[in-house]
């Protein structure tokens, strides 16, 4: 039985179970993702002269819903919530890029779910930039929003460069 590679598109009846490589693919894209915006904010920080202000700050909205937003300065950052943020922010990358991975799988299907892909990802985007801006204003009064869209924008070519690599008969043709 031949064994086929990752860039190779595997032939599927419609229905079929996507094959292990599709999830392993989206974790990986999640991973990179992750590591994307983790460099990003970890270097702006850094420049500012306050390192892991920003997963710290995170991590007092989600767990501690702000409390701590108040009187945060550039002090020491707690481990507890620099490594909780980061623990949950690589889990919900590696969903995201597991999503993206089985829209890939789709679009290998049916080409025309691919300006769907792109809609989604358009949508999702300023989606999360609109969102932000009104459950988490107190946040990003503290981050830069111009440093939150770069960082997804970064992130996403990085997703979007890991799942092209699998997908290469995707090109567009004219």
């Amino acid at each position: 039985m031949p064994v086929q590679s990752a860039t190779q598109p595997v032939p599927m009846e419609r229905g079929a179970p996507l094959p292990l490589t599709v999830y392993l693919e989206g974790i990986r894209a999640g991973l990179v993702g992750a590591s994307i915006i983790a460099i990003w904010f970890l270097v702006l920080d850094t420049i500012a002269g306050r390192p892991f202000y920003t997963p710290a700050l995170l991590g007092e909205a989600l767990f501690r819903g702000g409390e701590g937003l108040a009187g945060s300065g550039p002090g020491q950052p707690s481990f507890e919530m620099v490594a909780g943020f980061t623990w949950v922010h690589y889990l919900v990358f590696m969903l995201i890029g597991v999503g993206a991975a089985r829209l890939m799988a789709l679009a290998e299907r049916n080409p025309n779910v691919g300006f769907g892909i792109v809609l989604f990802f358009a949508v999702f985007e300023f989606g999360f930039l609109l969102a932000s801006m009104v459950f988490a204003e107190g946040v990003l009064q503290r981050l830069a929003w111009p440093a939150v869209l770069v960082g997804n924008l970064l992130a996403a070519a990085g997703m979007a460069w890991m799942l092209w690599r699998g997908h290469r008969q995707l090109a567009i043709e004219p």
